[in-house]
């Protein structure tokens, strides 16, 4: 089994996070946009990749937030995933224009559009990692506890 690298990133405007909406069979779920790493491809690369294929729009990577890891096997969703292991770097993007963001030309599998979710209602919604939520949360809205925050989640779901 290989693990699996992938960027992600965290566009806040107005109070709000930009994320993809997904539907699983147990709902409506939400990630921050980004994805896979491909052979060759440093994590700024990658990440502007997915978010384009994602989110429709070209985003300039910031610094690195959080770095966060997931075992499957550890988590709710282990019957399906329990052999996924990945390690999701999270960095600070702004958008490199002032183009709308929607449903890119290669969105993810369960993926069915993109939206803003208010930072104060973040952990009011089905939102992954929900380990990240009150930290997002408390760094971009409440602006508290900045130096405090870990950059390494851990193994969180």
């Amino acid at each position: 089994m290989k693990i699996r690298h992938s960027a992600k990133a965290i566009i806040i405007k107005n109070g709000k996070l930009l994320v993809t909406e997904n539907k699983d069979n147990f709902g409506t779920f939400y990630l921050l946009p980004g994805g896979g790493q491909k052979h060759g491809e440093d994590l700024h690369q990658a990440l502007k990749r997915e978010c384009y294929e994602e989110i429709g729009i070209r985003v300039e990577p910031k610094e690195l937030i959080y770095l966060r890891e997931y075992i499957g096997k550890n988590h709710e969703f282990h019957a399906f995933d329990g052999d996924v292991h990945k390690i999701e770097y999270i960095f600070l993007c702004k958008p490199a224009s002032e183009d709308e963001p929607q449903a890119g030309r290669r969105p993810d599998q369960y993926q069915t559009g993109v939206t803003w979710l208010p930072l104060a209602d973040l952990m009011d919604y089905r939102f992954y990692p929900k380990a990240a939520c009150p930290l997002i949360t408390e760094r971009f809205y409440i602006k508290e506890h900045i130096d405090e925050q870990p950059v390494y989640l851990g193994d969180v779901n």
